[in-house]
């Protein structure tokens, strides 16, 4: 069977984007926690012990890990998925097909993944994530952030090509560019054609012969960028702006990735959003509720002004009409809702309560004396009914 071997980066715990100071860091932390002399006679420690240094030693290597990220571990290893097909009397020796060439001949797809049916094509880069945390307002109104990010580019001293300049690349002469060559094996009823990458270009379909001293043939290198990042108006919490092309470079000419950023918003000490609406609870005192007022209405576009209508309860909800959130795609503005707040003093003077009393028995709500208060309040209500 072919030998089963896990993804390097799932090794050593780091993102396919890691920079090589992120592999040394995780590799140096696994290798300690491994090592034979930390534990004697652990043949599973051992084990990992090996396969740390096995993923170290390819991902550490700017070539190897270019040919890792794009042929996965046949790009670095000639002998991954070798082995024998027998049993049931073919008796074949199968050398280093893949099964699942063999059952895609077959069947017409790939099965059990096979490493063997690599597209050395074009392909599309790496999408990237990021993340910026911005404030209420400015996620209402939108606005500009930087952003740093490490991601792969096409290489300037040879544009991509992964050769030194001034020389350019041989097309491979077994597989003749494809990247694949076709293998029969067997004989009478039982031959087996099948396609495999092919060994002499390890699938790229091309032999560089004096590669780029700056990538090491790769065509691409890492650097750390920063961009200027445009926040659209309206965004809200939790959603992410999508930027074209801005993502890892593509291979074999491929166009480069995507980045996502996702928007984190912070919240507002007094207004809460709900979609496009905004809502805030405004204090009022006694009086104002009871005569009516001008209130100057806290708003994300700065404080207008609002009549209070005499009356008001406590608990009313009033709406400013497109004094909300603007929508993200352009179209119109929400609105913003006030919920009267009304105040009820803790701290009274003297003078201040004989006042509120006065007025208490101008209303009939306060009776003469405190000990018959209760029955002489409801005793006025019952003789105006």
């Amino acid at each position: 069977m072919p030998e089963q071997k896990r993804d390097y980066y799932e090794v050593l715990g780091v993102s396919k984007s890691a920079s090589d100071d992120e592999l040394k860091k995780a590799y140096r932390k696994l290798a300690k926690q491994y090592h034979p002399d930390l534990n004697p006679g652990d043949k599973e420690a051992e084990a990992k012990f090996k396969e740390v240094n096995e993923a170290y030693e390819v991902l550490s290597d700017k070539e190897k890990r270019a040919k890792y990220d794009q042929f996965g571990h046949a790009g670095v290893d000639p002998n991954f998925g070798a082995g024998g097909f027998g049993g049931g009397g073919f008796g074949f020796d199968m050398g280093d097909i893949d099964l699942g060439d063999i059952f895609g001949s077959f069947f017409g797809g790939g099965f059990g993944g096979g490493s063997s049916r690599r597209n050395n094509g074009p392909m599309k880069g790496e999408t990237l994530r990021a993340s910026v945390t911005i404030s209420f307002e400015e996620a209402a109104f939108g606005c500009e952030k930087e952003i740093t990010l490490n991601r792969t580019e096409n290489c300037d001293t040879c544009k991509g090509t992964g050769c030194a300049p001034g020389t350019t690349a041989e097309v491979c002469p077994d597989c003749h560019g494809s990247g694949t060559i076709r293998i029969q094996r067997g004989g009478g009823a039982f031959t087996f054609a099948t396609t495999t990458t092919c060994p002499k270009c390890g699938g790229k379909g091309k032999l560089i012969h004096q590669p780029c001293k700056d990538c090491g043939g790769s065509g691409s290198v890492r650097k750390q960028r920063k961009l200027t990042v445009k926040i659209p108006a309206g965004i809200d919490n939790g959603q992410a702006v999508s930027l074209r092309g801005q993502g890892g470079a593509g291979r074999n000419g491929g166009p480069a990735g995507d980045l996502l950023i996702s928007v984190t918003v912070r919240p507002h000490e007094f207004f809460k959003r709900d979609g496009t609406s905004v809502y805030l609870e405004h204090p009022v005192t006694f009086l104002q509720a009871t005569l009516g007022a001008e209130l100057e209405i806290p708003t994300i576009d700065g404080k207008v002004k609002w009549t209070l209508p005499a009356g008001t309860q406590p608990g009313t909800t009033f709406r400013l009409r497109g004094k909300g959130i603007p929508s993200v795609n352009g179209r119109g503005r929400g609105d913003q809702y006030v919920t009267v707040k009304v105040q009820v003093p803790t701290s009274l003077t003297h003078e201040q309560k004989e006042a509120l009393r006065a007025y208490g028995e101008a209303m009939g709500e306060i009776p003469p004396g405190p000990a018959d208060s209760v029955k002489s309040f409801f005793d006025k209500r019952k003789k105006k009914k």
